[in-house]
């Protein structure tokens, strides 16, 4: 069964990319091997060791015991895992594993979904986010979330970037704030700017900030969205299949993007495109079939010599 999603989300696709060498070997690995592609995974008892990935530095993100039900459907079964800060995290695996509804977890979108049932622990930066009077706005500006599809507003692409923090009270721009001499427009538009540069837009539209944003290109509305995503100066970064629906050239700038952020940021992102994991992601983890986490480790380890023979069947393309 598929995840249920909110409105801002979209169905997960899956893309490849023929030219990486990565795919290549994928599709030699299945062939030597002589087994054809299947739609189920063989039986596997799950080890703990497998997804106790050890790490270097601090834990920024950590989920305990975590489940998720929607209503009948058990999405996510006793997940645990720690995701360093300042990385890139890759969560992959088939549709409907559960990968999403992880990600969403980190900053409780799933309340949004009314037979969403949520149990376990998630904490980020060491507070648990699911205790009683957690502060959901200001989780969510501390935990920034980029969807599948760009969805800029239909504003100037001035107002996009500086939406948030105008909601947030960052920046005073309404009227009785200019009367009584508290208006922020120079602020804002340094705060604008640093978003724009931190999302490698800024040089592209610098001189058309008043412009609606609708007139972007499908690669810049997602920059832009990201920009948007850091104007709250937000500690993660969540991206679900941000580059899924882009041309090969804009995927290749998200992916540079993602790369550059992780120096400042702990970015966790959900992909189909297990080239694009291997391309940028430090560590992976995979979902399987059930709402498992089956295993965890840094990603060359994840892509070159898997534990778990599920995982090596499914990066080998011999189901999903």
């Amino acid at each position: 069964m598929s995840e249920p999603s909110p409105t801002t989300e979209t169905t997960e696709s899956e893309s490849t990319d023929t030219n990486d060498p990565t795919s290549t070997r994928t599709a030699a690995t299945a062939s030597m091997s002589g087994t054809s592609t299947t739609t189920g995974e063989s039986e596997e008892e799950l080890r703990e060791e497998w997804t106790d990935y050890q790490f270097a530095g601090e834990t920024h993100v950590a989920a305990e015991n975590l489940d998720v039900h929607y209503g009948d459907d058990h999405a996510l079964k006793d997940i645990s895992i720690d995701i360093p800060s300042e990385s890139v995290t890759a969560l992959i695996g088939p549709s409907g594993c559960g990968k999403s509804t992880f990600l969403r977890c980190i900053n409780r979108m799933n309340d949004r979904i009314r037979a969403a049932e949520v149990d376990g622990s998630v904490e980020v930066d060491g507070v648990e986010i699911y205790q009683d009077g957690v502060d959901l706005v200001e989780l969510r500006k501390r935990v920034g979330m980029v969807f599948q599809q760009p969805n800029p507003f239909p504003k100037s692409i001035r107002d996009n970037v500086s939406y948030g923090p105008r909601k947030h009270g960052d920046i005073r721009t309404g009227l009785i704030d200019r009367l009584l001499g508290r208006g922020e427009s120079d602020a804002e538009l340094e705060l604008v700017e640093r978003a724009l540069k931190r999302a490698a837009l800024y040089d592209e539209v610098s001189d058309r900030l008043g412009d609606n944003a609708l007139g972007l290109s499908g690669g810049q509305q997602q920059r832009l969205c990201i920009a948007r995503a850091l104007a709250t100066d937000p500690d993660v970064l969540l991206m679900d299949e941000p580059a899924s629906a882009l041309d090969p050239i804009a995927t290749s700038k998200i992916e540079d993007l993602i790369t550059d952020l992780s120096e400042e940021y702990t970015v966790v992102i959900v992909t189909h495109n297990m080239q694009q994991a291997a391309r940028i992601s430090d560590q992976t983890a995979v979902f399987l079939t059930g709402g498992h986490l089956v295993e965890y480790d840094d990603t060359d380890k994840i892509f070159e010599n898997p534990e778990s023979q599920r995982v090596e069947d499914y990066i080998s393309g011999r189901f999903g």
